[in-house]
């Protein structure tokens, strides 16, 4: 028995070195690999660099802006508002065959469903004060408002101010996240900065970007320009949102971007977190923004218009226009007239004009320096209070086209 064994383990082993001696003459390298399959299974196949284990992207080593956002991002809501009522009328209603296969019912049933828009707002108060775009929320009947944590609620329009698209709501809710307010005095071209919003209605959004230039206007998107304009991507739905520096403090508040096609094209707006306070308090205050007036059209003193009037003032606020017996007419500007300064501070041209004349409250006196064909002269005008703006035509409740972003 033990013999039979033996000579079955003597056979084997020939058979195995026999096998062995083939691989090696023929397949050497697949000796090599059964060799080597241990060392591969501690080592990887080619040479990588791997970070060290607790050094993330957020280490030292790259910049990071989580801080911020994870700051800042609590305190900005999804803004979502509705109109009761009809939708405008289906055009292809009027077409028989599509009356044929849809029936009157199915239009009927579209014109009652409400038009929604949707945005985003800034909680800027423990006391449930958020800032928002006027336009997110301009007639609307009910506004519901989403906040990160997720809760929601309803919120209410304690003021709006349309000449410079913001609006205050209130909600009233318990620990609230709020933001803080930065400084624009302390802010430059080329800081970076995020936005943070609800683009799309996709869910809360962070991008960034930079400042491109401060004191944007002649825009042509509100009465009082005074921008914020970065590259941070700013798409439909985030109007209302914030604008914060690397630190998480608001900046601005984006209302406003420049696109062909509804989408960003890194050309976006924001309104300075020094305008959006000074609204703020204005309307909790008193309900609404009071700012100062004195009747004039004024337009801009041009080298063209300098030149074809022989003026030698080549800057200010030409007046082509003098409304009777409004604070201008009766302190004796009339038209022609260029405004040169307002208590002192130079007027560049209509916008600042605007601007320094809407600071001024109404019922105090101003000095304002003009020229009268090319006689230099200071007249105290009476500040009387800016007239509410004209309500301006419903909006057909497609915003996927304005420049406002949504």
């Amino acid at each position: 028995m033990l013999r039979r064994f033996w000579l079955f383990f003597a056979q084997a082993v020939t058979v195995l070195l026999a096998l062995m001696f083939i691989i090696a003459t023929l397949k050497p390298q697949w000796l090599q690999r059964q060799g080597q399959f241990g060392k591969q299974l501690a080592e990887p196949i080619v040479a990588l660099r791997e970070v060290a284990p607790g050094i993330g992207s957020s280490g030292p080593a790259q910049a990071s802006y989580a801080d911020a956002a994870q700051k800042a991002s609590p305190a900005v809501v999804n803004v979502f508002s509705s109109k009761d009522g009809s939708l405008p009328p289906d055009p292809r209603a009027k077409d028989p065959l599509f009356r044929y296969f849809f029936g009157d019912k199915n239009n009927k049933k579209q014109q009652e469903q409400p038009a929604s828009n949707l945005g985003s707002g800034v909680i800027v108060s423990s006391e449930g004060y958020i800032l928002t775009n006027q336009h997110v929320v301009d007639g609307a009947d009910q506004i519901e408002i989403a906040l990160a944590d997720g809760r929601t609620t309803t919120a209410k329009v304690i003021g709006v101010d349309p000449e410079t698209d913001l609006a205050v709501l209130k909600v009233n809710l318990t620990n609230l996240p709020t933001i803080t307010l930065g400084r624009m005095d302390q802010t430059r071209v080329g800081d970076v900065v995020l936005a943070i919003g609800n683009p799309f209605g996709v869910g809360q959004t962070v991008t960034m970007g930079i400042v491109s230039a401060l004191g944007r206007n002649h825009l042509g998107i509100n009465t009082f320009e005074n921008f914020i304009q970065t590259d941070a991507a700013i798409n439909p739905g985030n109007s209302g949102g914030a604008l914060v520096d690397v630190h998480g403090n608001l900046l601005g508040i984006n209302t406003a971007i420049y696109s062909r096609s509804g989408g960003s094209l890194g050309i976006g707006f924001a309104i300075p977190v020094s305008t959006a306070r000074s609204v703020l308090e204005s309307i909790i205050t008193t309900g609404s923004v009071t700012r100062g007036w004195i009747g004039v059209e004024p337009q801009d003193v041009t080298p063209e218009i300098a030149e074809s009037f022989g003026l030698d003032q080549k800057t200010g606020a030409i007046v082509a226009g003098v409304l009777k017996n409004g604070p201008a007419d009766r302190a004796g500007i009339k038209p022609g007239d260029i405004l040169v300064s307002v208590d002192g501070q130079d007027i560049t041209d209509t916008t600042r004009l605007l601007n320094l004349i809407a600071q001024i409250k109404p019922g105090t006196n101003a000095k304002i320096h003009l020229v009268r064909k090319n006689r230099q002269i200071d007249l105290d005008v009476m500040i009387g209070k800016r007239p509410p703006p004209p309500k301006q035509p419903a909006d057909d409740g497609n915003d996927d086209q304005d420049d406002n972003g949504g």
